[in-house]
């Protein structure tokens, strides 16, 4: 039976990222249809196919994670590949979550794209089957601590695709893009909008990457008697807490606006990817079962 439900689970990953490729596509020509015509404001056919699109992708991919998670009888992030399956998902669903408070669906591609990409790579270079728990993951500071790793993670990638839509909306009302390719940027808020928006969902994720970095303080100490060890796990978590954390004191306290904060909050997300990528991959300490 858990053979079967693993199976499911694979497939349904293969199937959302299907649908996830056609949505990203008709993400896409909606952009390339409001350059046609001058960033036409009001949604079209294809901008709401795209999010039905997304949204059934995402219901695939719950499945896949839910079904992953019965299969193994426990929390589906206890290894590279479940947490990007889990990841992606939960940052399509923080998207989604905040489009009923703000319309955001313009960064709609990069939403779809990035997930896309992100679930291919972990799927086709990462995947294992099913495997029981190393005697450090077992307890429930894995479900509270890289759970709140997981919402942080949708909150960051949902903020940098806000960011990214600042540096070039900013650049186009600075003349600097101009011409047909470029138009679609008149659909998009100022810059300034772009800005403030991006800097709300950065703070919440920022919020979560604080419990995050505390919560495996206090596992680090249940599991190997300290809190902090300076494995290179542990190290690349404070980074990213510190780049966050200057990108929102500088911007809240000394008024820094503008390209210079959306960049900073690229390369905090850029953190965050490396992270789990490169420092799981290629740096060893005691976080290897992460790469199990």
């Amino acid at each position: 039976m858990n053979y079967d439900l693993e199976s499911i689970s694979l497939v349904s990953t293969y199937s959302a990222m299907a649908v996830y490729a056609l949505s990203f596509i008709l993400f896409t020509v909606d952009l390339a249809g409001r350059a046609a015509t001058e960033g036409q404001s009001k949604p079209t056919r294809w901008l709401r196919a795209a999010m039905a699109l997304l949204t059934l992708g995402w219901l695939v991919h719950v499945v896949a994670v839910v079904t992953r998670a019965i299969s193994a009888n426990r929390v589906p992030w206890a290894n590279m590949y479940e947490f990007g399956l889990t990841a992606t998902a939960v940052l399509v669903a923080v998207f989604l979550g905040v489009t009923f408070w703000r319309d955001i669906r313009y960064v709609g591609a990069f939403i779809s794209g990035f997930a896309l990409l992100a679930l291919g790579i972990v799927t086709v270079n990462f995947y294992v089957t099913v495997v029981p728990l190393p005697p450090a993951l077992q307890g429930y500071w894995l479900i509270i601590h890289v759970c709140v790793a997981v919402l942080s993670t949708g909150f960051f990638a949902t903020g940098a695709a806000l960011s990214a839509a600042q540096l070039l909306q900013e650049s186009r009302e600075e003349g600097k893009l101009q011409g047909h390719s470029w138009r679609f940027l008149s659909a998009f808020p100022s810059s300034a909008e772009l800005e403030a928006l991006a800097y709300r969902i950065l703070v919440i994720g920022f919020v979560f990457w604080t419990f995050t970095l505390v919560a495996g303080a206090i596992w680090a100490q249940r599991a190997w008697g300290r809190y902090w060890g300076w494995d290179t796990k542990e190290v690349w978590t404070f980074i990213i807490w510190t780049l966050f954390a200057g990108y929102i004191h500088a911007r809240a306290t000394r008024g820094w606006r503008g390209r210079p904060a959306a960049i900073l909050s690229l390369i905090g997300f850029g953190a965050v990817v490396f992270n789990y990528s490169i420092v799981n991959i290629f740096f060893k300490g005691l976080h290897a079962y992460s790469g199990l």
